[in-house]
């Protein structure tokens, strides 16, 4: 699990400084001894100042989860920066961003940080406590109340660790200890009765059943029979002893457990705290304070309670995060996984595939490092060299019969894939000219960027996580799974196109890893395309000639802007020009004209009629002296991907899939073709099974990070029980 360790300790990155500073630190020790123990419980951990930056930095490390995916986990050291109860602005950071985390909640850290509040839950619930009253301001009226008698406690109302506390015995020295909380802290002053006898915690931990560890008795070897802040940071000079369990009757210890247990559950407690008492002369117990977030520290009294009930610190650590996974989650997966267990393959491979995100990220990035785009045959032999490595680690073998080794690299399990499924994947990046820019891999929180990420490399990555998963699972070889690899996306699949037929003609299924569009939708409806080069020349012209049937130019563009009429958008055929590129002598007028027209269409019958309009309007007219050649040629010619009755029950396979695992799944129409058009007729397709995509082709393509693991699942799942 990814567990987030947040602690407060040197950065003050806030919009304004000007609440009460906190003085409560984690030292570094602590929180490497933390960090250290979660490694050993096999985590992912990573610490975060808890800061206003800290939103940024979790959506980083932990971005939205699936279906059956455990979320990430936040140990949640933070005592906070300033303010008023600041142990809750991280919990409710935490609670607004959905994220769990270790510890009580916002409103428990806020009565329990609050002296007062919590002294006056506990008396409506029964609970001993001593006498209080709370002073306002140093300027306060003597005496105070006849039932609060000399000596008394000071301390101020929204402090921890002892912060502020001393004993007064007179009215001189009250007005002196309320003056100065006040000064230090502006802030009331919390008066108490001073309960002359045993100092005595109690350790909490877990939530149902919640677990009382024995009490320990603080022993005070000089001064003042009172815990101060000093004493706690080895400041005050004196020598106290912790003695565990407590020397008292076992009726005691009983007593003073259940009365621990009942104030953890009446202020809302999870997980873990402390609670404080003091003993009278004659035994009597009452409880001074609450500590919603007892501290860790390896000399603390929690800790070294816990390791008298046999629970040394990494295991504590450890447990902590147990109990509040099991509080946030208990058993987390889908709703049909009562009939799995973990030697289940879908089970295995699920957590295999979840557990792995990371490292998934990091392969991507490995991935987008590698320059592949159409015309770089370096680039994609390098890619193709990697890919293939990795293939043979899995001990998948070449397909012959389907390679040429220039366009086309085919592979498949040791069952084969006739009947099976055929996973196609681009490895060329199209669109990027040689050299004309790298994009380097970068994220935020929701969006993963990088070189032809969507049109290319999420498909490589996805496949090969995938079939690793089910290697995993020990079901790789005995499933009918081949591998299509092609490197001219980017030509229109020029010299793929009839491998890639006669390859699809022979499986159960095919599946295009092209990137697909948000909330899990995956294309089941692809227009077609022809690509046609249009060369128009003509005699050079003089700039001013008035010869205007000579301007080649200008016949041009009186045709070219006629372009849109051809479009049919009812008929769902579009016309469009693309490119226009012109040549002349010196200061003449162009002599010569290139210009590439894109038609996009569903039905091949409609875009034959739209490829004879467009011959008819850049046809010549008869007999016109100075009238210019033209040359149309089709350049390429993709066929469109139609959703047909084989399709649709594909589509129905992975839905109900869907809906096992509660993964988000839909279709979608696109504009743009892909492979999946050239999949015989009858043969059932489904393309953009890649993680959704956005800006393909351009310097800002990206995948969305929650929607890469999603289709990973699904697909693993697929095949998994295809």
């Amino acid at each position: 699990m990814k567990v987030a360790v947040i602690f407060n300790r040197e950065s003050q990155a806030v919009i304004n400084l000007f609440g009460t500073p906190s003085r409560e630190k984690y030292g570094l020790e602590t929180i490497d001894m933390v960090m250290g123990a979660l490694t050993v419980g096999g985590h992912q951990v990573k610490a975060f100042e808890g800061d206003k930056n800290v939103i940024t930095a979790l959506e980083k490390f932990m971005p939205t989860v699936i279906s059956g995916e455990r979320p990430g986990l936040v140990f949640n050291l933070s005592y906070g920066i300033q303010g008023r109860a600041r142990y809750a602005h991280i919990p409710g950071i935490l609670e607004m961003l959905g994220i769990p985390y270790v510890g009580s909640g916002p409103e428990t850290h806020t009565i329990a940080l609050d002296k007062v509040l919590t002294k006056i839950v506990l008396l409506q619930k029964g609970l001993p406590t001593p006498k209080f009253t709370v002073i306002e301001s140093p300027d306060f009226n003597l005496p105070l109340a006849d039932e609060l008698r000399f000596p008394l406690i000071v301390k101020p109302r929204g402090e921890a660790v002892s912060l502020g506390l001393k004993i007064v015995r007179n009215n001189e020295e009250l007005r002196e200890g309320v003056k100065a909380i006040y000064d230090m802290y502006g802030a009331p002053t919390l008066v108490e009765e001073y309960i002359e006898g045993r100092e005595i915690n109690v350790g909490l931990l877990g939530n149902n059943p919640v677990q009382a560890f024995p009490p320990v008795e603080v022993i005070f070897d000089k001064g003042e029979r009172i815990y101060t802040y000093e004493d706690k940071i080895l400041a005050s000079g004196r020598k106290l002893e912790k003695i565990c369990p407590a020397l008292m009757e076992a009726g005691l210890t009983e007593k003073i457990q259940s009365m621990a247990v009942e104030a953890f559950q009446v202020l809302g407690c999870f997980d873990s705290a402390r609670i404080d008492f003091r003993l009278d002369s004659e035994e009597n117990p009452y409880i001074l304070e609450v500590n919603s977030m007892p501290s860790l520290e390896p000399k603390g009294s929690y800790v070294f309670a816990a390791k008298k009930t046999g629970l040394g610190y990494s295991e504590l650590v450890n447990r902590l995060i147990r109990i509040a996974s099991q509080r946030y989650f208990g058993p987390f997966y889908p709703e049909s996984s009562e009939a799995f267990t973990s030697d289940d393959p879908r089970t295995k491979i699920f957590t295999f595939l979840t557990q792995g995100r990371d490292q998934l990220e990091e392969e991507l990035k490995n991935w987008t490092g590698l320059p592949s785009c159409t015309d770089d045959p370096v680039g994609v032999g390098a890619v193709i060299k990697r890919v293939e490595s990795r293939l043979m680690e899995l001990r998948l073998k070449p397909v012959e019969a389907f390679s040429d080794y220039r366009s086309v690299w085919a592979w498949e399990t040791a069952a084969g894939f006739e009947e099976g499924t055929l996973l196609v994947v681009p490895v060329d990046v199209p669109g990027y000219g040689a050299g004309a820019y790298s994009m380097p891999f970068r994220q935020d929180s929701e969006w993963l960027y990088g070189e032809g990420i969507a049109s290319s490399r999420a498909g490589i990555a996805s496949l090969l996580k995938v079939l690793k998963g089910l290697h995993y699972a020990e079901r790789l070889q005995c499933n009918k799974v081949g591998i299509f690899l092609y490197a001219d996306e980017g030509r229109g699949m020029r010299y793929s196109s009839k491998l890639l037929q006669k390859a699809a003609s022979r499986v159960g299924q095919v599946i295009v890893l092209q990137p697909g569009f948000l909330n899990g939708k995956v294309v089941h409806q692809r227009r077609g395309l022809r690509k046609f080069n249009i060369l128009i020349e003509g005699l050079s012209q003089r700039i001013g000639a008035r010869d205007t049937l000579g301007n080649l130019m200008k016949w041009f563009v009186s045709r070219a802007d006629m372009i849109d009429s051809l479009n049919r958008p009812e008929e769902k055929v579009t016309v469009a020009l693309q490119e226009v590129q012109s040549e002349r002598h010196s200061v003449l007028l162009p002599h010569r004209i290139r210009a590439m027209v894109y038609v996009s269409f569903l039905e091949p019958e409609l875009a034959d009629q739209a490829e004879i309009r467009l011959r008819m309007l850049f046809a010549p007219s008869q007999g016109l002296q100075g009238e210019p050649s033209v040359y149309i040629e089709k350049m390429v010619e993709r066929p469109p991907l139609i959703c047909s009755p084989e399709t649709e029950k594909l589509i129905d396979r992975l839905e109900k899939l869907s809906d096992t695992w509660r993964l988000p799944f839909g279709l979608e129409a696109s504009l743009l073709p892909s492979a999946a058009g050239e999949v015989p007729a009858g043969i059932p397709v489904i393309c953009g099974f890649g993680p959704a995509g956005r800006d393909i082709y351009t310097p800002h393509e990206c995948i969305h990070r929650g929607e890469l693991m999603q289709r990973l699942v699904l697909l693993a799942l697929f095949l998994l029980e295809d």
